[in-house]
């Protein structure tokens, strides 16, 4: 019996109560998440692009997103769900040719945003993506991502009905999953996720704390996001301000996870 594919797996993730993904920003973060006991491993779009010297917001270079998804994706033995922004591009043909490189290098998924953009020209990228990968004979989850929510972008009253009209332009143009980053209150959750027919996934954030809570409002999937990347960046920071400037210095750390204990994550 052949071997079940990484996107079919992770699919199956999306069915199975709440999907929890902590975000990784190299190879080395994701294989401690998988070590951690992680289902599967999502990038963080700033994560990633910060620990290549870019930053965030369709800036990032190609070929360093390829290097940087070929090595999670040689330590991890987990499905591999890659957040390739807008897609670097607004042309669908050459959105599709990348996320084709992208699964190439390894991933079972992909996320897709809107940005401020036309929802129609999401939809283009999703069914050129979906007509690249058929032609190949490669398969991938998308999660588009509508950021009607965290970008504001209509009034408040009209949220959940713009979210439902892009939810349905993207699932029939292909898409697998919802990515609504922003959506914070209860009955806008019920109403998102009752009404999109796609596994609804939401971005952690204060309000979001309750996990069990969000599961039991039909969300399928909770993202950390670049939070954990960032909380990398405000501990080193501190730290390292620490040692160049005071005179006494707690290094090392003694809550440091330890030499030998990140050594054996890559043997």
């Amino acid at each position: 019996m052949p071997a079940t594919s990484p996107a079919t797996r992770f699919r199956h993730l999306h069915t199975q109560g709440l999907l929890r993904l902590a975000n990784a920003w190299d190879a080395g973060t994701a294989r401690l998440i998988e070590h951690l006991g992680a289902p599967a491993v999502a990038t963080t779009s700033a994560g990633l692009a910060w620990s290549q010297g870019w930053p965030d917001g369709d800036a990032l270079d190609l070929d360093a997103l390829l290097h940087a998804v070929g090595g999670i994706a040689r330590v991890v033995t987990v499905p591999l769900t890659v957040d390739v922004e807008g897609g670097y591009s607004d042309d669908p043909a050459i959105v599709a040719d990348t996320v084709l490189r992208v699964v190439r290098a390894g991933a079972a998924g992909i996320n897709l945003e809107d940005g401020a953009g036309d929802p129609d020209l999401l939809a283009a990228k999703i069914r050129a993506i979906r007509h690249a990968c058929a032609a190949q004979g490669l398969d991938v989850f998308i999660n588009a991502r509508t950021d009607v929510y965290l970008r504001g972008l209509v009034p408040d009253t009209a949220r959940i009905g713009e979210t439902l009209a892009r939810a349905a332009r993207y699932r029939v143009a292909g898409a697998d999953g919802l990515f609504v980053p922003g959506l914070v209150d209860a009955d806008g959750i019920r109403a998102v996720a009752a009404g999109i027919g796609l596994p609804l996934n939401l971005m952690l954030r204060p309000q979001l704390q309750d996990l069990a809570a969000l599961e039991a409002l039909g969300v399928r999937r909770i993202s950390a996001g670049s939070a954990l990347a960032e909380s990398m960046y405000g501990r080193l920071a501190e730290q390292v301000e620490t040692f160049l400037r005071a005179d006494v210095t707690p290094l090392p750390d003694p809550q440091a996870m330890g030499y030998g204990a990140i050594n054996r994550l890559f043997g």
